[in-house]
Parts: C-alpha cells; sequence; structure tokens
C-alpha cells in the first residue's frame, strides 16, 4: 500500500501554481503528511496501532498515554486539515484569476470585433451608394 501521488492539473495556472509551491519544502512536506492523513493507509495504520496498544497490554485502562498521544495527533491533523484549505483556496484563487484575464482579453477582443464589423458595415454601406450613385443617370 502507498500513498499515490498528487494528480498533475492540465490547467495552465493551476499547474504553474502547483509548480511554484512544491518548490519550497514546508509545502512538500505539508502535502505529503495532508495526502496521507486522507488515505485509507492512515485508517489501516491507527487500526493496528490500536489494536496492538490495547492487545499487547502497553498500558492499563484509562489509557492515558494513548487519550495524549491521539490528542496530540488530532491537533496536528486538524492544523493539515487548514493548511490543506488554505492550499485549496489559493488553487481556487489562482484558477480565478487566470479566468477572469481570459474573460478580460475576451472582452477587448469582442469590442474589437464589433468595431471592425460596424467598420465593414459601413464600408459596404458606401460601396452600396457608390455603385447606386453609379448606377443612375
Amino acid at each position: 500500500m502507498s500513498v499515490h501521488q498528487q494528480r498533475r492539473s492540465v490547467h495552465p495556472a493551476l499547474a504553474a501554481h502547483l509548480e511554484e509551491r512544491s518548490r519550497d519544502v514546508q509545502n512538500r512536506v505539508a502535502d505529503t503528511i495532508t495526502r496521507f492523513a486522507g488515505s485509507m493507509l492512515f485508517v489501516y495504520v491507527h487500526v493496528v496501532w490500536f489494536g496492538l496498544w490495547l492487545g499487547l497490554g502497553v498500558e492499563d485502562f484509562p489509557y492515558g498515554l494513548l487519550t495524549m498521544l491521539v490528542s496530540l495527533e488530532a491537533i496536528f491533523l486538524s492544523t493539515f486539515v487548514l493548511v490543506s484549505q488554505n492550499r485549496s483556496d489559493a488553487a481556487r484563487q489562482v484558477v480565478a484569476e487566470h479566468q477572469y484575464g481570459l474573460i478580460e482579453t475576451e472582452g477587448r477582443q469582442n469590442e474589437d470585433l464589433l468595431r471592425l464589423s460596424r467598420r465593414i458595415l459601413a464600408l459596404t454601406e458606401e460601396v452600396h451608394r457608390l455603385t447606386v450613385e453609379r448606377r443612375a443617370p
């Protein structure tokens, strides 16, 4: 069993963002831990860990050390959930900014096309007018 690598995005802005993010060691560590904590392997490891802890009698009931370890793990995991949410928000923001840029570009292109269409219409009307004037005696 292994924790699979994160699938690379086909969106160019998001791919660039992920590439930039992967240059930082802290981000790579956080991403690896987040991927592991969100996997079934994480669940299986904990089932085995708790089973061995209880089955081998590492400590007696009420399992104070186990409770403390699990509480510390929960604190760290909740922090990694927040890190993961921040990472997702940053990725969504990158895509949104890229899409906004595309919309602005398309808007300018549409204005250019409308301007050209109006110019073509005006020229067509002028050609038509000149053609009609030449035919008239």
